[in-house]
């Protein structure tokens, strides 16, 4: 992977850890932020270095969300014809999909949070699998705030996370949620007093991911995400059919036997991907 600008993405013990870097702009999200997160997540997802992604961030702010001069320039949003507001369509669809790609990485996907998470920030953090705050988080859905609806994916993750009414009173009026409210409604998994405190948990809990076996892992974020848009007889048949395609004997006794010795299980990685259109 080429260098980033927006990031750093380092591999070890078969954690991934990428890194928002830009804390003097608070890591606000503008093209090259899209481009970089949208090729390390493809990377990542075709490659099986990786068990698990742990994505933290620099400075005050986790992300102050999206560079609101984006919509002046890179982003071009023209409300006066039918063709433009179609253009908008497509271009908010490819941004939605960049965040998507988190829900669909084949590795569980844990967010460091520490200070403001605003505006597209949350967007991304709600695609993630858990999150861990230090006490100084807050939340804010601020697209409202600037006369917008938020649309890259809080207002269609968030009511899956924490109650509705929650939803909509932080929707509607643009307040901050902050880390121990967001800790009580269940939108995170712990509270930490500091943001290395937040890192070191998400750490913690990415190393505990990393010892199972990479397959069931990918079973269950599967299954999990299947159940959650689908009722429950329709997620039962889908978890005979997904338990059928990955059951190994194999790891079931190397998980057991590593219990037993107290030692680290031995697992294969998954299957590195490549696109059909790169073969030959």
């Amino acid at each position: 992977m080429s260098p980033m600008h927006c990031f750093s993405l380092t591999i070890e013990d078969h954690i991934a850890h990428l890194v928002l870097k830009q804390p003097d702009t608070l890591n606000t999200m503008g093209p090259v932020f899209w481009r970089e997160l949208d090729t390390a997540l493809t990377d990542l997802h075709h490659g099986n270095a990786a068990r698990v992604l742990v994505i933290s961030s620099t400075g005050k702010h986790f992300s102050a969300g999206m560079a609101l001069d984006t919509f002046g320039g890179a982003i071009q949003m023209n409300d006066q014809s039918p063709e433009g507001r179609a253009a908008m369509f497509d271009a908010l669809s490819d941004m939605q999909a960049t965040f998507t790609k988190l829900e669909k990485l084949r590795i569980p996907v844990i967010a460091a949070i520490q200070g403001g998470c605003i505006g597209g920030a949350v967007d991304m953090v709600t695609a993630c699998c858990l999150r861990y705050a230090s006490a100084d988080a807050f939340f804010c859905i601020q697209e409202i705030n600037i006369g917008m609806v938020a649309d890259v994916g809080t207002l269609q993750r968030l009511p899956k996370l924490i109650p509705l009414a929650v939803v909509k009173e932080l929707a509607y009026t643009g307040r901050r949620l902050q880390a121990d409210q967001a800790l009580q409604h269940g939108l995170v998994n712990a509270v930490l007093p500091t943001a290395d405190a937040a890192l070191d948990a998400a750490m913690q809990c990415a190393r505990e991911i990393a010892a199972k076996p990479p397959v069931a892992i990918w079973g269950t974020k599967q299954a999990i995400h299947y159940a959650r848009d689908h009722t429950v007889d329709e997620s039962l048949a889908q978890m005979g059919w997904l338990q059928a395609a990955i059951w190994s004997n194999r790891h079931v006794g190397e998980a057991v036997n590593a219990m037993k010795s107290k030692r680290a299980g031995d697992f294969p990685a998954l299957a590195a991907l490549k696109a059909f259109r790169d073969l030959g």
